[in-house]
């Protein structure tokens, strides 16, 4: 939904006035299963991204909050920590981001994840997949950042005590990725525009071949949407975000508490 909602001009059949009525006509006119197109390349991608992603947050935060307040919790910490971890995370997801809008699209040309990278290291080369990774950076740095600091200091209101509590992980998370979602959404319209290289509104200013740079995508939002525009599909993003980061840091949280505690048994 997302995906087709920051279409710039999007296909008659797929122009949607809100959530609700985009994925009721999806699924209509599509089949109940289009909603999900793009799942299993999401899944290939998103397991060594996040335990990169969980793996360099936690090693970071300890080393650098016992540098800026020893024996405390520094937000600055949990900061940098977050955005030095985004590095790594879309490094392996920034492909997977690709091919899964590419399949999202209305109408998409490819009928499936390996006919689609084929096709595309075929027509567009090997940098397709990494056409939009300085803008996932520009976008998922500030993001990570807002995101890890609202969690940690949602934490210290809701569970001062820091002990495994899934209503205070699960609306911490919430919270935390609807904020960061709404504050991001300009960045993100304009990764799906290099991502999916929009061709109907590519060819409405005569741009020929593909589409290339941040500035380049910013400029080219910025004439077929306005302002507006910059914020095309920020309903759908903060309703995805709010479950998906809630899922995210209340299993994270279980699992450092269960291994956490399995070690500390075994110990004599």
């Amino acid at each position: 939904l997302q995906t087709r909602m920051q279409s710039l001009q999007p296909d008659p059949k797929a122009q949607y006035r809100g959530v609700y009525e985009a994925l009721r006509r999806m699924v209509l006119t599509e089949g109940l299963w289009r909603p999900l197109r793009g799942i299993n390349v999401t899944v290939l991608g998103a397991g060594p991204a996040h335990a990169l992603y969980f793996a360099c947050y936690e090693k970071m935060k300890k080393s650098l909050s016992d540098v800026f307040q020893q024996g405390g919790n520094s937000h600055l910490a949990n900061g940098i920590a977050g955005s030095v971890a985004t590095l790594l995370h879309d490094a392996v997801m920034n492909p997977a981001e690709v091919v899964k809008q590419r399949l999202q699209m209305f109408n998409s040309p490819y009928s499936s994840v390996l006919g689609c990278v084929r096709a595309v290291h075929r027509t567009e080369g090997l940098g397709a997949f990494y056409r939009s990774y300085t803008t996932q950076l520009t976008m998922n740095v500030p993001f990570q950042a807002i995101h890890f600091v609202t969690y940690e200091l949602l934490q210290e209101h809701l569970n001062p005590q820091r002990l495994y509590n899934p209503g205070s992980h699960i609306v911490a998370g919430a919270v935390a990725g609807a904020v960061a979602a709404a504050a991001t959404t300009p960045l993100d319209v304009v990764k799906t525009l290099l991502n999916t290289q929009e061709n109907t509104a590519l060819s409405s200013l005569n741009i020929r071949g593909h589409l290339s740079g941040m500035v380049n995508a910013f400029s080219t939002v910025y004439q077929l949407g306005g302002l507006p525009g910059f914020f095309k599909g920020v309903q759908a993003r903060v309703i995805y975000q709010m479950p998906s980061t809630a899922i995210a840091w209340s299993v994270y949280e279980f699992f450092k508490y269960f291994l956490t505690k399995h070690t500390l048994e075994k110990r004599p």
